[in-house]
């Protein structure tokens, strides 16, 4: 078995986003919301049209997480406009770290954070910031657990749920 990779995604890896996204997304999700907005968002957040404009996008980087070539999960971070809420243009998003069920507690979103870190620290942010779903405890639980901490809570849509999300931050210089 060969260790855990964790690539850079390109426009060639549209699909596989794709795939990975919705996975993991239905995965965490599927059991607490209904089909309908789970629907609506999928259809809505991984759209080929969508995932390839944020693929193109220069101020936005995706990373994909494999073990033998299988995708384990993927990152996503943005920066400058690319990030999803106003906050410093000198701050890194953490839009996405999503891990396939299969593969919890094998140490692939800390891989994958590893990696939001080393890209925060070649761009000299200020600091990284997140959102976070208030019941996903366990995705909390792994920020906190990596120093985030709340300053302050959004809506997030999910169809026609609006659902409370934390935002947490970290400081870095």
């Amino acid at each position: 078995m060969n260790a855990l990779k964790i690539t850079k995604a390109t426009i060639d890896d549209v699909l596989t986003l794709q795939t990975i996204g919705r996975q993991t997304f239905s995965e965490t999700f599927a059991d607490v919301n209904s089909e309908e907005n789970m629907k609506k968002y999928l259809d809505e957040s991984f759209a080929t049209a969508k995932l390839s404009a944020e693929l193109s996008n220069p101020s936005s980087y995706f990373y994909l997480a494999l073990l033998d070539e299988k995708v384990m999960g993927y990152l996503k971070l943005n920066t400058a406009d690319a990030q999803t809420e106003k906050e410093d243009l000198n701050a890194l998003e953490i839009e996405r770290i999503y891990v396939a069920k299969e593969f919890h507690g094998k140490k692939v979103a800390q891989a994958l954070y590893a990696q939001a870190e080393e890209i925060a620290g070649k761009l000299k942010a200020a600091y990284m910031w997140l959102g976070v779903w208030e019941k996903n405890f366990r995705a909390v639980s792994f920020y906190t657990k990596n120093g985030f901490v709340q300053f302050d809570t959004h809506i997030f849509r999910l169809g026609d749920d609006e659902q409370t999300d934390l935002m947490m931050k970290k400081v870095l210089i």
